[in-house]
């Protein structure tokens, strides 16, 4: 059973990302603001649910929650500012967009930058332990999700519909036989030998 506030009595907002292990894609994360006595119990890590329970969750989470937002860092802007700085970036840009504002911050994971002086925890697998961070998972991945679909329509070669940008053998094989795209990461090691870049 997942719990539900980590600070008791504060507005708590739970932060989640998804992409940060892609080689092509922007990376998302989530914010989410849940009611204070809130109960869903097919709400979990959003890797341990399928596809089509996570989307039907998502509806669910945005028709229930008291806010949520999500914000997106782009590939050019993950080569300069590097994949963490990345995340942690997207998970500024999610809580800027809330409606209502947080009083603290959980965060999955064991790495974050303070946000506006709010008190901020993190916490490993957080996404499997309290019920905001595992509806930003959700929100998160759906909407990366979407995303990637799109993006496979304009370049079907790599299988994003299949990977999402996730470093599958089918999707490396294609950058071998086709080179990257504007859509990927120039600082991640593209072919996963020792060959780290490409000559752009």
């Amino acid at each position: 059973m997942l719990r539900n506030n980590y600070y008791e009595g504060k507005i708590e907002a739970g932060c989640d990302e998804a992409g940060r292990g892609c080689l092509a894609g922007s990376v998302y994360a989530a914010a989410v603001i849940l009611p204070p006595d809130y109960h869903n119990e097919l709400l979990n890590d959003s890797k341990q649910l399928t596809e089509k329970r996570r989307y039907a969750l998502r509806e669910v989470i945005e028709r229930d929650a008291v806010a949520w937002a999500v914000g997106i860092v782009t590939p050019e802007e993950i080569d300069k500012v590097n994949i963490l700085n990345a995340s942690i970036l997207a998970m500024h840009r999610a809580l800027d967009q809330l409606k209502v504002r947080p009083e603290a911050i959980i965060v999955d994971g064991n790495r974050f930058k303070p946000y506006n002086d709010l008190p901020h925890t993190t916490i490993v697998k957080g996404d499997g332990k309290y019920l905001s961070i595992a509806a930003a998972s959700i929100l998160a991945k759906t909407y990366r999700d979407d995303y990637m679909d799109k993006l496979a329509e304009e370049y079907p070669q790599y299988d994003w519909h299949g990977n999402k940008g996730y470093p599958t053998r089918k999707h490396r094989d294609a950058i071998r036989q086709f080179g990257p795209t504007p859509y990927h990461r120039r600082t991640f090691n593209l072919l996963g030998d020792t060959q780290l870049s490409f000559d752009f």
